[in-house]
């Protein structure tokens, strides 16, 4: 039924979780995995302190890709086809970036970790989560972190 599945990673114990299930229904499905780690734009003005940006930029982006090879390693070792890609947000929503992803993609499936947050926390910290659920024009497959 499901082809290509998108996943979004994030390095958290949430995201390791929908990974983990999206290699079992992946491997129900015969599907490949797309994996995806957005990068965050930084925002910061303080004019006191020296901060090298370009590191600070560049230490995201080798996170990012770290992340991205230990995931894909762990689709491998499932005998799952597995791509990666390494985005970035440029003003962007991550919400959108993923979504515009999956539609270049020609993902037919997206599953993405969830905090499960609500109330004044989930307004205050936002959810990339419900952002794509809200904006996707294809299924979404919500695992919600243990």
């Amino acid at each position: 039924m499901y082809q290509h599945i998108l996943v979004p990673v994030d390095g958290s114990s949430t995201s390791d979780r929908a990974l983990h299930e999206a290699i079992k229904f992946a491997q129900q499905q015969s599907a490949r995995l797309m994996l995806v780690h957005v990068l965050e734009d930084i925002w910061y003005f303080d004019n006191e302190n020296y901060i090298n940006y370009a590191e600070l930029v560049d230490s995201m982006r080798t996170g990012g890709e770290k992340m991205l090879k230990e995931a894909q390693e762990k689709v491998q070792q499932a005998g799952l086809t597995v791509e990666t890609r390494l985005l970035e947000a440029k003003g962007e929503r991550i919400a959108n970036v993923i979504i515009n992803e999956a539609k270049a993609c020609l993902a037919d499936l997206i599953i993405i970790g969830t905090h499960g947050r609500s109330g004044f926390s989930r307004m205050l910290l936002g959810s990339i989560a419900e952002g794509v659920v809200r904006t996707a024009h294809i299924p979404v497959l919500l695992i919600r972190g243990g």
